[in-house]
């Protein structure tokens, strides 16, 4: 089921190219107060750090409130150190997850990268997001493998985000075998006939499939506004001809993201 937060992401008319003349993606997130949207969004978010029916065992024994454990434990924190970047990042590939599953339709599992962590404060290495597309029931050709890179701007910044993006995607090879061997371990756990799926992509030799590249940039309208996207270089990128650029922007983000955590954290 498509959560209805999708509602909210709107491709625009914007027309953006960078410097060697690429075409990039704009997309706005025009979040309004809907308190129904926004407590559906909150739970989907929280789902990625602790599923609801372990919640209560998580919590045992901690003398902690089902709040408070998630929002001391669980979640990036708000203030101080490295924990409202971490927020932001993981905000910004949550949104770009959801965006190649519900609007693009790869199937985008999410299984244990955000509730694995020791330390909420730290993101995990690896490819931020993975899509995957199946021609057919058995290993083709034309099966896709999105691979993707996130970078959020949701405050001010001087940094070409965008560009940040596609200088990380160009190292995704290296990361790739990992990030796929790590999603496999995961979803082991539960569901062997999934992880069998993402075992299709661990042998491009013996079963070829084509691989698209993703480098997109979640911004603060206000911080896009005086980035210079423009000047994003991708000639250098070893997938160049099937690298996806995208930059997605919305009203006070960084707010919207502090509420989002909130709410998850007060509505378990």
């Amino acid at each position: 089921m498509t959560p209805t937060h999708i509602k909210w992401l709107h491709k625009i008319d914007e027309v953006l190219k960078t410097a060697d003349g690429a075409t990039v993606e704009v997309w706005e997130l025009n979040h309004e107060e809907d308190a129904a949207v926004l407590s559906e969004w909150a739970r989907h978010f929280r789902q990625h750090y602790c599923l609801d029916e372990e919640l209560a065992d998580l919590v045992s024994g901690t003398g902690k409130s089902n709040a408070e454990f998630l929002t001391e434990i669980k979640f990036p924190s708000a203030k101080g150190g490295s924990g409202p970047a971490t927020r932001s990042g993981d905000f910004g590939e949550i949104l770009v997850a959801d965006y190649i599953e519900f609007i693009l339709g790869y199937w985008c599992p999410r299984e244990h990268r955000y509730e694995d962590r020791i330390n909420a404060n730290v993101s995990d290495n690896g490819t931020d997001v993975v899509g995957f597309r199946f021609a057919s029931e058995k290993p083709s050709p034309r099966d896709e493998l999105f691979v993707v890179e996130s970078k959020s701007g949701l405050r001010p910044t001087t940094e070409n985000r965008l560009q940040t993006a596609v200088d990380d995607s160009a190292k995704d090879r290296l990361r790739e075998a990992m990030t796929l061997s790590a999603l496999k371990k995961r979803l082991l756990r539960k569901n062997r006939e999934a992880a069998l799926k993402v075992e299709r992509f661990q042998d491009e030799a013996d079963r070829p499939f084509t691989r698209w590249s993703g480098a997109v940039a979640v911004l603060d309208a206000e911080t896009a506004a005086k980035m210079e996207l423009e000047k994003t270089q991708v000639s250098d990128h070893p997938n160049k001809d099937k690298l996806k650029l995208i930059v997605i922007k919305g009203i006070s983000m960084m707010d919207l993201v502090h509420a989002l955590y909130e709410r998850a954290a007060n509505e378990a």
